[in-house]
């Protein structure tokens, strides 16, 4: 992924663009540097850069130099640094629309989400982001949450039963594992490969790459590709900043940001089938083929708990129609 980063310096070595920069954006992300998300902001950075014959630089900042994904959202807002790629999980107290966006076995697919995200239900939630002091210049992949555990293959809800899966601290999780008949377990992230390891918990939920870089693979072999949540995760603007800039640029911005979209999806689809392959070698085994049907049946409490206004309803039903 490092052909992004050679584009950028070959043209801002170029004779048109050496020293030409007037306008030099700050962009943070707290995933490494060749991460899908970081790789996607720089293909960006390079779309704009040769759009605007050098006019406009977007620096990368990544590994969270410029903090951690909360406090620089804030930032953006502010204006004090440019733009930031986040999850929508962590907009949830910021734009509580994308609350939504956390509920269980809401996209059918991968593709569903995508179409979604570039349809008119994005359009409006870039109005709802705009409202909050940030422009939304492309909606990234987030990858897709599945079960992995060290006793069984889960073929079916009835192989959750009696399980302890680790979740992340939130009560969407928490109730979403007891609706499947499991036992949920909020644990720190680096404290799950021991906790398997000795028992404490049977296994975890979350993605190809995750469970691949963790190591989880060598404790809990059994991988069951479920796709039980999809977050969208996004690159934004700070409106201070948007606000300072022509017409013309904008209109760059806004279609380096969704060409950026496709990149990020695709190196992060690479990422996906890489790690899959590496956990595959590695002895996991992989349960794809399952009726979804009865686990998103048994989310209906869970919907009833959280999408409870209205707005929420009509949203949730727009979603599910989406083609």
């Amino acid at each position: 992924m490092k052909f992004l980063t050679t584009t950028i310096a070959a043209l801002l070595a170029s004779a048109s663009f050496a020293g030409a920069c007037e306008i030099t954006l700050r962009s943070s992300d707290t995933h490494p540097d060749g991460y899908p998300t970081v790789e996607g902001v720089k293909a960006m950075a390079a779309e704009v850069l040769e759009k605007t014959d050098g006019r406009i630089c977007i620096e990368v900042f990544p590994s969270s130099q410029l903090g951690e994904e909360r406090d620089t959202i804030e930032q953006t807002q502010f204006g004090v640094i440019d733009m930031v790629r986040a999850s929508f999980g962590t907009f949830n107290d910021i734009v509580p629309v994308t609350q939504t966006f956390s509920l269980p076995y809401l996209f059918r697919s991968v593709e569903h989400m995508h179409a979604v995200m570039d349809g008119p239900i994005g359009e409006e939630l870039g109005a709802a982001f705009e409202e909050r002091d940030l422009v939304v210049l492309g909606y990234y992949d987030g990858g897709a949450r599945s079960f992995y555990n060290s006793q069984r293959p889960i073929n079916s809800i009835e192989d959750l039963a009696g399980l302890k899966i680790r979740v992340i601290q939130n009560d969407v999780f928490v109730d979403m594992m007891a609706a499947l008949g499991a036992t949920a377990t909020p644990m720190p992230y680096g404290e799950v490969y021991s906790a398997i390891q000795t028992g404490v918990i049977d296994g975890a939920e979350n993605n190809f790459p995750s469970y691949d870089s963790s190591g989880h693979a060598e404790v809990a072999k059994y991988f069951t590709l479920d796709e039980h949540l999809m977050v969208p995760e996004l690159v934004a603007i700070s409106k201070v900043t948007w606000d300072k800039l022509s017409p013309e640029d904008q209109q760059i911005l806004k279609e380096a940001g969704r060409n950026s979209s496709a990149t990020q999806r695709q190196l992060w689809a690479e990422q996906e089938q890489e790690s899959e392959q590496n956990v595959i070698a590695a002895g996991a085994e992989i349960v794809r083929e399952i009726d979804k049907q009865p686990f998103i049946d048994a989310m209906a409490p869970v919907y009833e708990k959280y999408a409870t206004s209205p707005e929420a309803q009509d949203l949730v039903e727009r979603i599910r129609a989406t083609e």
